[in-house]
C-alpha cells in the first residue's frame, strides 16, 4: 500500500473512531471506561475531553517508551487526531443526543460498530498503535498476564479514577465494557480483515533506514569524488 494512501486511510479511520466514540456518549446511557476519565479529568483541568484524551495519550507514549514499546507515526496521530476530530463533532453537534432507552441501546451499538469498523483502517495501515493497546501489549509483555487480564485491569483502573474525577458512569458503561471486543470483532470478520497480519511500521525503524539512506549516499558521493579525481 502507498504511503499517501495509508496517510488517507489513517485519518478515515482516526475520523471514524472519533465520531463513534461521539455516538456512544450522545446515546446518553454512561461512557466507555476511558470516555469515562477523559471526561472526570476534562472537569478538573477545565477543558474538553478532546483535549483531555490529547493529554492523556501523550502520557501514555511516555510510558509506552519508558517500558520500551515501539510506537509508530500512526501512534502519534491518534493521540492528537481522535481527540481534535471529537471535540469538532461535538462543538457543530452533528450528533444528536438520544432519548428512549431502546433507541439509546441501538445508537450505543451503532457506535461501538463503527469503532470496530475504525479499528480496521487506522490498523489495517501498519502505522503503530494507538497509545493504549500500546500500553496494554507493553505490560502483557512485562507481566506475562493474559491481554484479557491486562485490558481489564487498565479499564477497571480508568473507570474507577474517571468516577471519582466526575465522569458520568451508566448502565451503558458497564454494557460498553463488555461489548465493544464483540463489535470490534464482528467488524473484522466482515473486513476479512486479520491482525496478525500487519506488521507496524515504527518511527525507531523509520530513522534507521533515514539514517543508513543519508550514509549510503554520503558513501556514494564520496565514491564518485575519488573515481572523478582518479578520471583527471
Amino acid at each position: 500500500m502507498k504511503l499517501v494512501v495509508k496517510v488517507l486511510q489513517l485519518f478515515f479511520g482516526l475520523f471514524l473512531y472519533a465520531l463513534g466514540i461521539v455516538i456512544t456518549i450522545n446515546a446518553n446511557i454512561g461512557l466507555a471506561p476511558w470516555d469515562v476519565f477523559h471526561q472526570g479529568l476534562g472537569f478538573i483541568l477545565n477543558t474538553t475531553m478532546g483535549f483531555a484524551g490529547i493529554g492523556v495519550g501523550f502520557i501514555l507514549i511516555l510510558i509506552n517508551l519508558f517500558l520500551k514499546e515501539r510506537v509508530g507515526w500512526g501512534t502519534i496521530a491518534n493521540m492528537i487526531f481522535i481527540g481534535l476530530f471529537l471535540d469538532i463533532i461535538m462543538k457543530n453537534n452533528w450528533i444528536p443526543v438520544f432519548h428512549g432507552l431502546f433507541f439509546q441501546f441501538f445508537m450505543a451499538c451503532v457506535g461501538l460498530f463503527i469503532i470496530g469498523v475504525a479499528s480496521v483502517f487506522y490498523i489495517r495501515t501498519g502505522l503503530g498503535a494507538g497509545p493504549r493497546d500500546a500500553l496494554m501489549i507493553a505490560l502483557k509483555k512485562k507481566t506475562g498476564k493474559s491481554v484479557q487480564f491486562i485490558r481489564n485491569s487498565i479499564e477497571i483502573a480508568v473507570l474507577v479514577l474517571g468516577y471519582l474525577l466526575g465522569g458520568f458512569v451508566g448502565i451503558g458503561t458497564i454494557f460498553m465494557s463488555l461489548s465493544v471486543g464483540f463489535f470490534v470483532q464482528l467488524a473484522f470478520k466482515l473486513f476479512h480483515f486479520d491482525v496478525n497480519s500487519i506488521e507496524h511500521r515504527t518511527i525507531d525503524a523509520d530513522i534507521k533506514w533515514l539514517k543508513y539512506t543519508l550514509l549510503s549516499s554520503k558513501d556514494d558521493l564520496s565514491s564518485t569524488k575519488i573515481l572523478q579525481q582518479k578520471v583527471k
